[in-house]
Order: structure tokens, then C-alpha cells, then sequence
């Protein structure tokens, strides 16, 4: 396989595993991400462990970024994006450099101690770090040859903006369960953003942007339930003084250890309910969250934070890739498989997916998704499973 190529769509945890397991087998990768940095975004995730592995799949990560950067096999492309491709006796792909840019902020820091870069810059200045590089010089334009195409682009976050009456982007106090773990993984404490203080009272609202006739988004988003309880856990494990609550519609599955949920419920308290509206408390800047309980009662109780655990929507980019690549989408507008036994392969030969690309999937499923990918492309290639 060694004159063999693969291009794979994606930098994310399904990327990154397909791209080292092809690399494994001898098969030559090319590794195209459309941000500056590899990881996606489960790059960011924390570890969630108590006294015990919690299996939140986030130290997994990690690792198989550090798997993709060390290995020889695997060239990759940041801040590069898929512009053109023709099919003739394999693919001809147009790469085109991205358009990924700063916020106001001047540096953005990498998740991994293993991004290369790790530092990325909108423009030097004395105080940018020695080895940090301008966004401006990352990314190719440049065309290049693949035997086949693995997409694993993945997903994107439910924008919360999208439910104005949850405050976010207007309450300082309200956050997302991805920021919540971002927090998390740099020091451990969970703080108000407005003022820094330690947050006493939590609350964690499930199914923003899932299972919603709304957004049209009527799935589960399958990770929800697991990353908020986790957090929960460790949370109330870390400083078990501080008050959590949950408002959730049901409560999905959290990994295989069939004593969490019980155990979870003995420490957090469970609201079956969806909050109507979220107001600020302008003397303190706390959050107020307004809901109904099952009899019908309209209730309020007053919180420091409130963590939205948005769901899984298909990637922004699928319409685009779907028209490039000659891929159906599904009717949720996710990129759509053969068939559920057929859950890699397209109607084009020779290209396959891998991850949340095709729907919701945690990080453990997704890998495996992705290994799958990788054994339908390496007999397409003319190698074994």
C-alpha cells in the first residue's frame, strides 16, 4: 500500500483516527483541516475523572492526535479547504487556503501541548509567543492526487443564540456545556464569567437545539446527557458544597457503568422539565430560570451559572461538500450512507464517511465509525480488512 493515497476530510477525533489507522496499514495520508488547529472540537473536551475513569473518551483524543503528528505517513494541511474534485482513476482535489481568522483577540492557544502550532497569530507583536505562527501563512493552494477520500468532517454546535430566551450572548452568566468544559480543563474551577466568583448554585439545561420540532433538529443528540452528567460528577466530586441542578426532558444513556445514573441522582437534583425563560438579576448578575413543573405551577429559583447543553446539527460546510463531492444529504442535511448496513460508503465510488458527519455519535462510537471507514477503504484500495 505504499504507493497508495488517502485524503482525509477532517482534523477532528474521526479524522484523526482514520488518518492514523490508514497510516498504520502503510496507506500514505493526506490530512486536510479547515481550522488552524487539529483536535475539532473534542479537542477541548475535559477529563471527567472522579476516583475512577469516568470513560468520557476525552484523554482518547489526545492521544491519537499525538499518534497523527508522529507519524510519518501523515502529511497535514491546516487552515486549508476543499475547493475542487474530479474523479478520473482515483481523485484530483483542489485545496484552496481557508478562512480561518481570529476573533479580537490576537492569539489563540492550541487545546494539546501536540497542536503544531500551538500558537496561531493574527500578527506578531513583542509579546506573542517565540514559536507562534500568523494565521495568515497556514494554509495551501495547491492540487493533489488521492486513490480515495475519507469525509469526516464532522458537526456543528447548536448555535444557543437560536433560543433568544435562554439569554445567551446577552446574559453573561449563561454558557454552553463546550465552554463549561473548556473552563474545566484549564484550572478546574468553575467561575461566573461576569465577575470571576465561584459558582455555588449550577444549573445544566438538556436538549438545547435537540429534539426540537422548532429547529427541525427532532434526534437526540446522543452526547448531552453523558457530557453534562460527567461534569456534574466531577463537579460535585471537586466541591461537593455546590448545588446542581438538571433540567432535562428524559436522561440518556451515560456509558456502561450501570451505577452512575443512581449514583449521579443521590447528588444532583433532577428537574423533568424545560425552562421557559432565563432572566438576568441585574443587582448580582445571577440567572433566573423560569419553568413549569409536571402539575402545571409556574416556578423560579435564582442561579450563578446556567450551562446549555446544546446538541449536535449537521456541519455548516455539508451542503457545500455534498455539491463538491457528489454526495446525497439526508433529510436531517447530514451526508448520507448507503444504507444502516452500509454505514461508510456513498453513492461514489471511492469516497466514504467516518464520525458525526453522517449524525450524532460520542467519541468512542465515532472512532469506531471511523475504523470502519478505514477497513471499506483499504478493500477498496485492494487490501484485506
Amino acid at each position: 500500500m505504499k504507493n497508495r493515497k488517502v485524503v482525509v476530510l477532517g482534523g477532528g477525533i474521526a479524522g484523526l483516527s482514520a488518518a492514523f489507522y490508514l497510516a498504520q496499514k502503510g496507506v500514505q495520508v493526506d490530512l486536510v483541516e479547515k481550522r488552524p488547529f487539529l483536535g475539532g472540537i473534542a479537542i477541548g473536551f475535559t477529563c471527567k475523572a472522579t476516583d475512577k475513569c469516568q470513560q468520557c473518551g476525552a484523554c482518547v483524543v489526545e492521544e491519537m492526535l499525538r499518534n497523527v503528528v508522529q507519524h510519518p505517513n501523515i502529511n497535514v494541511f491546516l487552515n486549508t479547504e476543499v475547493e475542487k474534485v474530479k474523479k478520473d482513476n482515483g481523485f484530483l482535489i483542489k485545496l484552496k487556503k481557508g478562512s480561518a481568522s481570529l476573533d479580537s483577540s490576537n492569539i489563540l492557544r492550541g487545546f494539546s501541548k501536540y497542536n503544531n502550532p500551538l500558537y496561531v497569530v493574527n500578527t506578531k507583536t513583542a509579546d506573542s509567543p517565540k514559536e507562534a505562527v500568523k494565521i495568515s501563512d497556514l494554509g495551501t493552494d495547491k492540487e493533489i492526487f488521492a486513490d480515495a477520500i475519507i469525509v469526516a468532517t464532522g458537526f456543528s454546535p447548536f448555535n444557543p443564540i437560536l433560543r433568544p430566551t435562554y439569554g445567551y450572548g446577552r446574559w453573561k452568566n449563561v454558557i454552553t456545556g463546550l465552554e463549561l468544559e473548556q473552563m474545566l480543563r484549564e484550572n478546574w474551577q468553575v467561575r461566573r464569567p461576569s465577575d470571576g466568583l465561584k459558582a455555588k448554585r449550577i444549573a445544566f439545561i438538556q436538549c438545547v437545539g435537540s429534539r426540537s420540532k422548532e429547529f427541525n433538529t427532532l434526534w437526540c443528540s446522543e452526547v448531552c446527557c453523558p457530557y453534562a452528567l460527567r461534569m456534574a460528577s466531577v463537579i460535585k466530586y471537586k466541591d461537593p458544597e455546590i448545588d446542581i441542578w438538571v433540567f432535562f426532558i428524559d436522561v440518556q444513556n451515560v456509558g456502561k457503568d450501570p451505577y452512575f445514573l443512581k449514583d449521579i441522582k443521590t447528588k444532583v437534583k433532577f428537574i423533568n422539565a424545560v425552562p421557559i425563560d432565563i432572566v438576568d438579576n441585574s443587582q448580582d448578575q445571577s440567572v433566573k430560570i423560569i419553568y413549569r413543573d409536571k402539575k402545571g405551577h409556574r416556578n423560579t429559583e435564582e442561579f450563578d451559572l446556567a450551562v446549555l447543553s446544546i446538541g449536535i446539527t449537521p456541519n455548516e460546510d455539508n451542503q457545500r461538500l455534498s455539491k463538491i463531492l457528489g454526495i446525497e444529504l439526508d433529510e436531517s442535511g447530514f451526508l448520507k450512507a448507503k444504507s444502516l448496513f452500509e454505514p461508510c460508503t456513498t453513492s461514489i465510488e471511492g469516497v466514504f464517511l467516518a464520525g458525526t458527519v453522517i449524525g450524532p455519535k460520542n467519541i468512542i462510537d465515532t472512532i469506531s465509525h471511523a475504523k470502519t471507514a478505514v477497513s471499506e477503504t483499504f478493500r477498496y484500495l485492494g487490501g484485506s480488512k
